[in-house]
């Protein structure tokens, strides 16, 4: 019986670590929740009319105007997003996003993807009309990685390894949806994964 009891306590231990390490693959362990792995829109809402298509693990874009808007609401959080942008794209990752129908830099915060915009102090790596980034980064033509603290009013970015927003605060949006952007050129995301805090 003794023999039978350690045979089955051992089995037990060997399916968790298992479940522990397939969690742990899917980046669902120590806190992060995979948002978007290139294989499903499940977790997210379409506004707008972008033409967002699924295409060899990204999510992409190239047509329209609009966003993908999380199912669910965030207050603090770690974001980590993976994204391809062209020269002439217009794109950003907005948190908390008061209202899903109709995001805007207003109601949201915009951590900006746009490596042309007319004024370079809210381009690529700035929180728009919250944190300017000088000088600013590009982002076209590669796979980047966001970085994107927000905890109470306070708020980090990093771009590739560089903080282009140092613990910049606001207080007027305290929790909110997630929002990925189209606007122009060509926009592509292959992760998106938060952490809540």
């Amino acid at each position: 019986m003794k023999r039978l009891f350690a045979v089955t306590m051992g089995l037990l231990f060997v399916g968790v670590a298992a479940l522990w390490q397939a969690q742990d693959a899917r980046g669902q362990s120590n806190g992060w929740v995979t948002l978007f792995d290139g294989s499903s829109l499940d977790n997210w809402n379409a506004i707008g009319d972008a033409n967002w298509m699924l295409i060899d693990g990204v999510v992409q874009a190239h047509q329209g105007n609009g966003f993908l808007v999380s199912k669910n609401t965030y207050t603090d959080f770690e974001i980590k997003a993976e994204f391809w942008v062209d020269a002439k794209a217009n794109s950003g990752v907005f948190i908390r996003c008061t209202d899903p129908d109709k995001v805007t830099a207003a109601n949201a915060y915009e951590v900006n993807i746009f490596d042309e915009r007319p004024d370079p102090s809210y381009g690529t790596g700035a929180i728009v009309n919250v944190a300017k980034v000088d000088p600013m980064p590009k982002a076209a033509d590669k796979w980047n990685t966001y970085e994107i603290v927000a905890k109470g009013p306070r708020f980090t970015v990093t771009l590739n390894g560089q903080r282009t927003v140092d613990g910049a605060e606001d207080a007027k949006h305290a929790s909110g949806r997630i929002a990925l952007q189209y606007g122009a050129g060509m926009v592509k995301f292959r992760l998106v994964q938060i952490k809540p805090l």
